[in-house]
């Protein structure tokens, strides 16, 4: 039976606002706690500068965030991460800079994900080698499409910290290198995935197979971009990882480096409107009693949608035209999520630490069609995580019991007669419906996972009004704007913005998940600090002085 308590323990980060614990001028605002807006403001701080974050939730960290109910924990948006095992690759080095080296991380299983389309079971294993003989065991007569293939998305992984090197120059600069990128990057950075695919090969059936991680970006293979494939699927073939402790571990170990340098990250501190006089802007006012802040300098860690058509005054968007752009990117796909806790540990329960695709046929883009002319619970796609399985710390907070996520795409419509309710309080309709689809992903999870049928004790399900309640997303987008080809067109898109001292970061100017994030905060820092970017540039250097053995490079994605 599912249990239900409305009023858990919440574990929390930050420090709830308090205008007498507020500084009136910082060196920077941050509005935003997430990954990328985290980055900035640590990296920020040991550059020198105050810098105060702003984050309207209870807790800090955005999708690295944690919560608890019923005597439970789940991540909400960390479920892997790649290249991190690896102490020379720039996602690693970013990390250790940013928390002084205190964050840890634990290796998934060598199997790390596990695909099944229709009742066919695939295994993506660890290592470019394994991986190509494993899908080689499959697909004997495309070994050459498979090497090439492995080799394709090296080749765009390599290339990649140069696609987005205008993003830390000034804007105009930045914009005019944007602009020339078809000429610079081979013609592949510009289709779709299912294009160069099939300039590979004909077989269908192993194009499923390559494109089954397209939930980690959330297109799938005609209408996402291929070099946004190509970064996700080398930036976990070498595995995955899992923070020690929890999500929550990323904000823990943040904070106190932006703290030590004077500054403070505060919850509960929504932000209502960026300040701007004279095209400069100077601060930001609170939602709460109208408080407000000045700064040399605000980043909006919100996302794009939000900062252009929320943050700021509509006459400063209008004068710059900032609409107009917006009508060229799309936001991604909503999503629901089922945090699921179940009796027993993980051995005793024999989970895995290994993440589940499930796929009802190999032609992606023909089950998602169906999903959305005929929107029902027949999910494209549904992904489920152990993540108690994978924090080796777990036991010694949570003995005796586990939890398991699922996550599927959804519909913004689905929800719409129950938009603008209170979280919490959206009435028997709603739990109804939530309960229909609770149904359907736990029978998916018990198909493959039969024994935990009888040891479930608690479950509770999100949806995208759950994302635009917590995360101030527009339609609870998951993935901010959409990873299509139009997308990685617009030259627009930079940590700069018209307006003086201004700046954007976090996915929306790279890419989707935690490392596009957490490069986003890296390359907004950059521009913010100009020449004095390379003190940045030599702290992420200095945390590790040999040469890697692969020739890697990490991909900007997560």
């Amino acid at each position: 039976m599912t249990k239900i308590r409305r009023r858990p323990r919440m574990k929390r980060t930050g420090s709830r606002f308090r205008p007498h614990k507020a500084l009136t001028h910082y060196d920077v605002i941050v509005v935003g706690s997430g990954i990328g807006g985290l980055c900035n403001a640590a990296l920020l701080a040991k550059a020198g500068k105050k810098v105060c974050v702003l984050e309207q939730h209870y807790t800090a960290g955005g999708y690295t965030h944690v919560y608890e109910r019923g005597g439970y924990e789940w991540d909400v948006g960390v479920h892997y991460i790649g290249e991190v095992h690896k102490p020379w690759s720039m996602i690693r080095r970013v990390f250790d800079v940013i928390s002084d080296g205190q964050l840890q991380w634990a290796p998934m299983d060598e199997h790390y994900d596990h695909i099944v389309i229709g009742d066919q079971p695939f295994r993506y294993l660890a290592g470019r080698d394994a991986f190509k003989a494993e899908v080689k065991k499959h697909f004997p007569e495309e070994g050459a499409a498979i090497d090439r293939y492995v080799e394709l998305i090296s080749e765009v992984s390599q290339k990649i910290p140069r696609y987005f090197a205008g993003q830390a120059l000034p804007r105009s600069l930045g914009v005019l290198y944007n602009k020339l990128r078809q000429r610079l990057f081979p013609a592949y950075f510009f289709k779709s995935t299912r294009e160069v695919l099939e300039g590979l090969t004909s077989n269908q059936q192993l194009i499923g197979v390559l494109t089954a991680q397209w939930g980690d970006y959330g297109l799938p293979p005609a209408q996402a971009a291929f070099m946004m494939h190509a970064m996700v699927a080398k930036h976990y073939i070498t595995g995955g990882n899992y923070p020690v402790g929890g999500s929550v571990r990323i904000a823990e170990t943040i904070i106190p480096v932006i703290e030590a340098a004077g500054g403070h990250v505060f919850t509960y501190a929504g932000v209502e409107q960026v300040l701007v006089k004279d095209n400069r802007a100077y601060g930001v006012r609170l939602v709460k009693d109208g408080h407000e802040i000045s700064a040399d300098a605000v980043v909006s860690c919100a996302g794009l949608l939000p900062t252009y058509q929320r943050l700021l005054p509509k006459e400063v968007v209008e004068q710059h035209g900032l609409l107009e752009h917006l009508k060229q990117v799309e936001p991604s796909a909503s999503h629901v999520c089922l945090y699921a806790g179940f009796k027993g540990d993980a051995a005793s329960l024999g989970l895995p630490k290994t993440n589940f695709w499930l796929y009802p046929e190999f032609d992606h883009d023909l089950s998602v069609k169906r999903f959305m002319d005929s929107p029902g619970l027949e999910f494209p796609m549904i992904y489920i995580s152990f993540p108690s399985a994978k924090d080796p710390d777990w036991n010694r907070r949570y003995p005796g019991k586990s939890t398991v996520e699922i996550v599927a795409p959804s519909f913004p419509q689905w929800f719409e007669q129950w938009k603008g309710s209170t979280w919490n309080k959206r009435g028997e309709d709603y739990e109804a419906f939530k309960q229909e689809i609770t149904t359907v992903l736990l029978e998916a999870l018990y198909t493959h996972q039969p024994q935990l049928r009888e040891a479930l004790d608690y479950c509770e399900l999100s949806t995208p009004l759950s994302t635009e309640w917590f995360q101030w997303n527009q339609v609870g987008e998951i993935y901010g704007i959409e990873h299509s080809v139009e997308r990685f067109q617009q030259h627009w898109i930079h940590p700069q913005t018209p307006i003086k001292n201004f700046y954007l970061t976090g996915s929306d100017v790279v890419t989707a998940g935690v490392g596009g994030a957490l490069m986003g905060g890296v390359l907004t820092t950059a521009r913010m600090l100009g020449w004095r970017a390379y003190k940045v540039k030599q702290m992420i250097a200095d945390v590790y002085s040999e040469k890697p053995d692969d020739g890697a490079v990490a991909s900007p994605v997560s």
